[in-house]
């Protein structure tokens, strides 16, 4: 009996750690989720509240953007995009870090021609714990074939 019970006190700190970080990855996913979301929708409200104030951003084509001039460039697309799809990310937890590694696909139509686009990119997201919520402090993207 005792046997068991200094078997439970061993794992009970395990199995709790595990748990908050199984609830933290999948709070950052939803995260990734809802950022595509306020894309598609050029939230720029919701996205504020899903970055940093300090964000770096590098995007596919090179472009390297501030916390401001990211938000400026989503409500200022070209594109109309219908679907945003975040796929095959994969979290990596490091006490108040996360690292999400990913494949983002976008696909809509340029405003400016009417022809439809497609995106294919591999993305690397780097968010923070600050006051008990996450914010995306480091965002890079290559452009990946289809």
């Amino acid at each position: 009996m005792w046997k068991l019970f200094a078997v439970l006190l061993v794992l009970a700190p395990r199995l709790s750690a595990q748990s908050a970080l199984d609830g933290d990855r999948s709070r950052i996913l939803s995260l990734e989720n809802a950022w595509n979301q306020a894309i598609q929708t050029q939230d720029t409200t919701a996205l504020k509240m899903l970055l940093s104030t300090d964000l770096v951003y590098v995007d596919f084509d090179g472009r390297l953007m501030d916390n401001a001039a990211y938000l400026a460039s989503v409500q200022s697309q070209t594109k109309h995009p219908e679907q945003i799809v975040s796929e095959s990310m994969d979290v990596h937890l490091y006490a108040v870090v996360a690292v999400v590694n990913g494949v983002y696909r976008e696909t809509g139509t340029n405003t400016k021609s009417g022809k439809p686009y497609a995106l294919r990119e591999r993305f690397t997201d780097t968010w923070l714990r600050q006051n008990d919520r996450w914010v995306c402090v480091a965002s890079q993207s290559t452009l990946a074939s289809q």
